[in-house]
This record gives structure tokens, C-alpha cells and sequence, in this order.
């Protein structure tokens, strides 16, 4: 018995504490739902909007103080490089005479154009020299006979042209270096009473000598062409 006053006792005590604390809120002033409800400030302009529109006008704000990032300059782009200079497949000059070949060679070494350089002799013949002779008879004997007649003009420094030769049977009146000279033989052979005399110029191999530039690239071309202006006679171009 004396157990059961005590816990009331207790209970009754926890009661107080707690209305004391507000535990139990306020009895006096706390107000049901259709008190409240008279009690808000114009109640008749609330307006019941769908929720997709209030979700909308929520966002509103926070986009309106949105503050654009500013935007990533675009680099500017890298300066072109200049395009290589094109590079010719070949040019060639020449055929020059031997010192003119000793001349240009000479200028073309500030070039340095090493294993690009090809000097190589030209093809073909050179006149080397000029003969002053009668032309070939067709047989051996009809040549002894053209011999004696000119001995009986009193011209002795001739000879047949024998066998395996060129201008076989025709009689040798003289070979000259210069054209020139031959000329002034024929003159004088005329005025003996040698009319069937002729200059029939002599052939070698060609010494003369021809150059080729390979892989050589516009600048380059421009330095050889200035050199080959030296040469008039022997301007560049393509190879052949």
C-alpha cells in the first residue's frame, strides 16, 4: 500500500514538473483549426497554384542571381610554316670546251652541292681538225692518176689516203687545227690550178664537257643560274 501512494506521489509530482515546463503546452492560449483560420490577414487572395508552376517560380530566383562563367578565350591559331621549297628532279648545262668547264666548276664549289654534281664528258664528236683534200676516188688507180696531175703542177706535199681509213683514195693536201688556216691552203690551191679541192673537217671523241645537278631546290637553282649567266652559251635546263 504504502508502495502504490508512493509512485502516485511520484507521478503526480512528474505531472507538475512538466506543465510547469510547457511540456504539455499552453491551455490558456493555444486555439483549434477554425480559430486559427479566422485569425490569418486576408485569407480569401491565397490562391492554390499546381505544383509544376511553384516548382517553377521556386527556380526562378536562384537563376536570375546566376552569374555567367566567363568564357575560355579561344587560342589563336599557330602562324603557318612556310612550304618547303620544291625540289627540282634535274637540270643540266653544257657541253662546255675544257677551260670553260675548268671556270664553271671553279664557281660551283661555294655551292657544296656534293654527290648532286655529275661531271661526265658530252656525248657526240668534236671536230678536231680540218683537212684540205680531193675527194676519194672510187678505185686506187684513179687516185695515182689525180697524184700525177698534181705533180705536173709542181705540188709535192700530198698523199693517197690508204686502205682502213676514212676517205680512202682521196689524196691529203694538208690538215689544219684552225679552219681558218685550211681556208687560206684552199685559196692558194686555187690559184695553182686546183679546182677540185675541198676542207672536210676532221672528227674525235667529244671533249667537251656536260654537267647535271640533281635534288637541287629552288634557291639552289637561282645561285646556278646566276653562275651559268657567266656562260651565255650554256644556259641551264632539264635534263635530256
Amino acid at each position: 500500500m504504502l508502495k502504490v501512494f508512493f509512485g502516485t506521489l511520484l507521478a503526480a509530482n512528474a505531472a507538475l514538473l512538466g506543465y510547469g515546463q510547457g511540456w504539455f503546452g499552453d491551455f490558456d492560449s493555444e486555439e483549434h483549426e477554425p480559430q486559427r483560420l479566422k485569425a490569418q490577414l486576408n485569407a480569401r487572395q491565397l490562391t492554390v497554384i499546381p505544383a509544376a508552376k511553384a516548382t517553377a517560380l521556386a527556380a526562378a530566383p536562384a537563376q536570375e542571381g546566376t552569374v555567367n562563367a566567363p568564357a575560355t578565350p579561344t587560342p589563336a591559331p599557330a602562324p603557318a610554316r612556310p612550304a618547303p621549297s620544291p625540289v627540282v628532279a634535274c637540270l643540266e648545262a653544257g657541253a662546255f670546251p675544257a677551260a670553260d668547264a675548268r671556270r664553271f666548276e671553279a664557281q660551283l664549289a661555294a655551292l657544296d652541292l656534293g654527290e648532286r654534281l655529275t661531271r661526265r664528258p658530252a656525248p657526240g664528236q668534236d671536230i678536231s681538225s680540218y683537212m684540205v683534200m680531193i675527194p676519194p676516188s672510187a678505185t686506187r688507180d684513179a687516185a695515182e692518176k689525180k697524184a700525177a696531175d698534181l705533180r705536173a703542177k709542181g705540188l709535192t706535199n700530198f698523199y693517197i689516203i690508204p686502205d682502213g681509213q676514212p676517205q680512202k683514195n682521196g689524196i691529203s693536201l694538208g690538215v689544219f687545227k684552225a679552219e681558218a688556216a685550211a681556208q687560206t691552203q684552199l685559196a692558194a690551191l686555187v690559184k695553182q690550178g686546183v679546182t677540185a679541192a675541198r676542207i672536210a673537217p676532221r672528227y674525235s671523241a667529244s671533249k667537251q664537257v656536260l654537267f647535271q645537278f640533281r635534288d637541287i631546290d629552288a634557291a639552289t637553282r637561282t645561285r646556278l643560274q646566276r653562275i651559268a649567266a657567266k656562260f651565255p652559251e650554256q644556259p641551264l635546263r632539264g635534263c635530256r
